[in-house]
């Protein structure tokens, strides 16, 4: 009778403890474009980095991509894509906020904004993600590639830098995707930083005419960039590094 008593305590004990971890679990929410998106099926190998970005946490921690293709600090509140994550974020949750390359196409009134409107919309997302006393993160675009003159280009202009400042004026992190992956690109060159991008020759079955795309990443490029914020987030010291492999 009493080993039997022990071992029903020894369960509850279990079960408890279990529970606890479970309620510990820190949601990372992603939100942004194509480039950090999970792609269908059918784009493969098209890979946004928030895929690898995804496996380089411990169990504790769960992220949730929910960037989607196309979008813009504009079309993904309109669209409804963020009131499905702002309603879901729990105290000591983080959210990844990255935009621009969407934002910047003012020809498409649906998702293009001005560089002052770009600024508004990321502070509401910013204050919103603070009101639910979670932490947020913003992220300026990665750079497009495209070299002239072997030298590679800006492509982002007013919006490529606009994240950051923003994010000291809030104190806020900020990861500069843009700066780093402009260093990147730089240092491969225009042949070799090729490999990062979706470059397919004819005759594969995703893309039977062949691409040549130097915005979206292929599956290299994808690790190259989740492990360049990974190394931003050990060396902001930002909280999150706790977590990680």
């Amino acid at each position: 009778m009493k080993s039997i008593f022990i071992t029903a305590i020894t369960i509850m004990v279990a079960f408890v403890f279990f529970s606890f971890l479970e309620q510990r679990k820190i949601n990372v929410w992603m939100i942004g474009d194509s480039t950090m998106a999970i792609k269908v099926v059918n784009k493969y190998p098209e890979t946004g980095w928030g895929v690898p970005f995804a496996q380089m946490f411990t169990d504790n921690v769960l992220v949730r991509n929910h960037a989607k293709n196309g979008r813009s600090t504009k079309s993904f509140k309109n669209e409804g894509l963020w009131k499905e994550v702002y309603e879901n974020i729990k105290k000591g949750d983080y959210v990844f906020i990255q935009f621009g390359h969407n934002d910047e196409k003012v020809d498409k009134p649906a998702v293009g904004v001005t560089p002052k409107e770009f600024e508004a919309n990321l502070q509401e997302y910013v204050e919103l993600v603070q009101s639910k006393q979670a932490k947020p993160i913003l992220l300026t675009p990665i750079a497009r590639r495209k070299f002239e003159q072997g030298q590679l280009q800006e492509t982002h202009g007013e919006y490529a830098t606009i994240a950051c400042s923003l994010a000291q004026k809030l104190n806020v992190p900020c990861i500069d995707l843009r700066s780093l992956t402009n260093k990147l690109l730089s240092e491969m060159g225009e042949a070799e930083s090729k490999s990062l991008f979706l470059h397919l020759d004819a005759g594969d079955h995703n893309y039977p005419s062949g691409v040549q795309d130097n915005t979206h990443l292929n599956q290299q490029g994808a690790q190259k960039i989740a492990e360049l914020v990974v190394q931003e987030i050990k060396r902001q010291k930002i909280a999150l590094q706790d977590y990680l492999k």
